[in-house]
């Protein structure tokens, strides 16, 4: 569908189409674009499996390469004029103004048939070539914009021209892409060697253009396993053909972590752009701090570790490396996110800050008074879904509600000895079942809903700015999220600490009542409650746990623990709540 150059691949229920310039334009060249043809004979044979009605208007049960060539030949013809013409311009084309209907349905059908995959479509400029990066918005409109008006308008006139009726109703759906991207060469400050030979052909993605909500269907909807940490750089066995790869250059915190996905994992690379802020060109001209490679074909990785989700900590290069397979059990996007996130906790703790796996925020009230409060607690533990009771609650009461983080961070002693936290991700990772009655609905026009149909159904949605995420804020509260415990006169909705010994033992046993998320269920105990990364680095992070908890008490920071109840039937929405209104009486 590219008027040069015209390159595209199915890859599953994917159509990838790759432009160096302008796309077709009219509706003659769309008919007689190779991609065309492709997506008519699948739809045609997928008619033939079903034993359709509408391969009568071809006067055949199983039409041939002849007939898909009338057929074309017909199409060419009836975008211009009405139906009952056509059989004077087309030899043999009688049968399709016989079924006028059956046609009209066909035509429904062949645009429905396209719009039910995935589509893709990134542009490309190669070097010596004018940068399409540096005008976006017309290169996003002379191709996807282009595209989806004229798909739209032959589906139109094809349908006009069949019935000779204009429709009532005009439904403006996503006729062309449901996503796009600017990819370009750049020249990355990777180390020689396996870094540049494998990584400097992979364009770079600049900037995105997606028509929300979308909606996706991964693979796999649970994470299992661990991430493990190995001997050898991976990049020393991985394959790598630049053309099925993209990089989406994240900024995580403070660090630049380029992330590498397959195209077998299109719509979890591109989700990436409602959780992590994309580099700038500025950001691009520092050497990167991690390189992560999503969607490795083939068994390379099996051979490195027992589970082949892995990563290597590169202390001669000072880059740390992660890979993860492209079979369909890794085609989730906990995978892709929480990856990510163990090699921000890496990297971050060899800085001499503590990781924390939790949710942040910065309040204000009404009154004046104002706390930043960071909930720890491992998946499901009630942290998210306690903020958004609060929120709700609070509303007469609050002034302002400052994301920080919603799932990882860190956080710094500064040289006066205040303990201030920082966030990772701009966008958040939520499950549909757990979140207030209509809330993913009232952000729909901006959502990446996943898996809607099945346990564990999960929204993308933008939630702070990445000012907010790396400000840096003093942090007031440290509660752990407690998911399993029922609420009596000794165990308090929140209950607080009265030494660093007591609150690290709380803290390093990480329990928490699985709620699906991944293939663990019962209660379940992982160190700090953060499997991604603390683990791995043990000793490094036992150290650090001292010292911030002992300077937790030291400047008199609050730290507890909070009764969620959410993995107690029955309390998956009221224990939250109970929280919510616990903290709104201390904070007032």
């Amino acid at each position: 569908m590219t008027k040069n150059h015209e390159q595209f691949k199915l890859v599953g229920r994917k159509v990838i189409l790759k432009v160096q310039d302008r796309i077709c334009d009219t509706p003659e060249e769309l008919l007689s674009s190779r991609l065309f043809r492709v997506i008519l004979k699948k739809g045609v044979e997928r008619l033939v499996e079903q034993k359709s009605l509408l391969l009568k208007i071809f006067g055949k049960e199983e039409p041939g390469e002849a007939d898909l060539d009338r057929l074309l030949q017909v199409l060419h013809f009836l975008v211009k004029m009405p139906l009952d013409l056509v059989p004077n311009l087309v030899e043999g084309s009688e049968s399709f103004l016989k079924h006028r209907q059956l046609f009209n349905d066909f035509i429904e059908y062949l645009y429905n048939f396209w719009r039910d995959f995935e589509r893709y479509l990134i542009c490309t400029s190669p070097e010596g070539t004018p940068a399409l990066d540096r005008r976006p918005y017309r290169t996003f409109n002379n191709t996807v914009e282009t595209l989806a008006h004229l798909v739209r308008s032959v589906y139109r006139d094809l349908q006009e021209n069949i019935t000779g009726e204009h429709p009532w109703i005009y439904r403006q759906v996503r006729a062309g892409t449901n996503v796009a991207a600017i990819a370009v060469p750049k020249d990355i400050l990777l180390p020689e060697g396996v870094y540049r030979e494998r990584l400097s052909s992979i364009p770079i993605i600049r900037q995105i253009l997606l028509y929300p909500p979308l909606i996706l269907d991964p693979p796999m909807n649970k994470r299992t396993g661990q991430f493990r940490k190995i001997a050898s750089n991976p990049l020393e066995v991985v394959d790598v053909k630049p053309e099925e790869w993209l990089c989406y250059p994240a900024k995580v915190g403070p660090l630049l972590v380029l992330i590498y996905f397959h195209e077998k994992f299109y719509e979890l690379g591109f989700s990436l752009c409602n959780l992590f802020e994309i580099a700038t060109d500025e950001d691009l001209k520092r050497k990167p701090d991690a390189v992560y490679l999503f969607g490795v074909p083939g068994d390379v990785l099996d051979q490195l570790a027992d589970f082949p989700t892995v990563f290597y900590d590169d202390q001669e290069n000072n880059l740390l490396i992660a890979a993860c397979p492209n079979r369909d059990m890794f085609g989730y996007f906990g995978y892709l996110k929480k990856m990510v996130l163990t090699l921000h906790n890496v990297k971050v703790m060899k800085m001499g800050r503590l990781p924390f796996h939790g949710a942040m925020v910065r309040i204000l009230l009404k009154n004046g008074k104002k706390a930043t409060i960071l909930m720890i607690g491992d998946t499901a533990a009630g942290k998210s879904e306690t903020l958004e009771a609060f929120r709700i609650l609070a509303q007469d009461n609050l002034s302002d509600m400052t994301i920080i983080a919603d799932d990882m961070g860190s956080l710094e002693i500064d040289a006066e000895g205040k303990i201030r936290g920082y966030g990772t991700e701009i966008g958040a990772f939520l499950r549909l079942d757990d979140l207030q009655p209509g809330y993913a609905f009232g952000q729909i026009d901006r959502a990446i809903i996943m898996s809607p149909s099945r346990v564990n159904a999960r929204v993308v949605i933008p939630v702070t700015t990445f000012s907010n995420v790396i400000k840096g804020w003093e942090v007031d509260f440290v509660l752990y999220a407690n998911n399993y415990e029922e609420v009596d006169e000794e165990h308090p909705i929140i209950e607080r600490f009265s030494s660093a010994q007591e609150a690290l033992r709380v803290f390093a046993e990480g329990a928490v009542m699985s709620k699906g998320t991944t293939t663990s269920t019962g209660i379940v105990h992982s160190y700090f409650a953060n499997i991604f990364g603390p683990p791995q680095y043990r000793e490094l992070h036992d150290e650090l746990a001292q010292k911030y908890f002992e300077a937790f008490f030291k400047r008199g920071v609050f730290v507890g623990q909070m009764r969620t109840r959410l993995g107690i039937p029955g309390w998956e929405r009221k224990g939250p709540e109970e929280v919510a209104k616990e903290l709104i009486r201390i904070l007032s």
